[in-house]
C-alpha cells in the first residue's frame, strides 16, 4: 500500500484549504519591566492592546474585596514551565512577588493588555 492512497488506488484529498484567519498567531511573552504596549488589528476592524512588558499589577485582596495597583518585584514560579519564571515572564497562573506579598496572575496579560492578580494567603 502506498502512503496517501486508498486500497483501491485512489488518492486521499484534503477537505479544504487552510485559510489566513485559521492560522495561529505569534505567541507574545510579557516580560517584567517598564510598560510597553502594542496595538494589534483584529477581525472586523477591531483593535486589541498587546502587552510586551509590565511592572505593575492590579491586585485584588480576597478578604477586603479591594483592588490596588502594586509594583511587581519578581516572578517566583510558573506551574506550566519553570524556565519562564527564571526569565521573569508574566503568564496566567504565575506566582509573583509584590509589596503586599505573593499573588497569582488570573488573566492572560499578552492578550488583555494588563496584569490582574489575586493575593495569596500567607501560609
Amino acid at each position: 500500500m502506498v502512503k496517501g492512497r486508498k486500497i483501491s488506488g485512489g488518492k486521499y484529498k484534503k477537505s479544504k484549504k487552510k485559510k489566513k484567519h485559521a492560522l495561529r498567531g505569534y505567541t507574545r511573552k510579557v516580560k517584567l519591566g517598564e510598560k510597553k504596549q502594542k496595538i494589534k488589528k483584529g477581525q472586523g476592524g477591531g483593535k486589541r492592546m498587546t502587552l510586551l512588558s509590565e511592572n505593575f499589577a492590579n491586585i485584588i485582596d480576597p478578604e477586603t474585596k479591594k483592588t490596588k495597583k502594586i509594583k511587581i518585584a519578581n516572578v517566583l514560579e510558573t506551574p506550566s514551565n519553570r524556565f519562564l519564571a527564571r526569565q521573569n515572564i508574566l503568564i496566567k497562573s504565575a506566582i509573583i512577588e509584590t509589596e503586599l506579598g505573593k499573588a497569582k496572575i488570573t488573566n492572560r496579560p499578552s492578550q488583555e493588555g494588563m496584569v490582574q492578580a489575586v493575593l495569596l494567603k500567607a501560609e
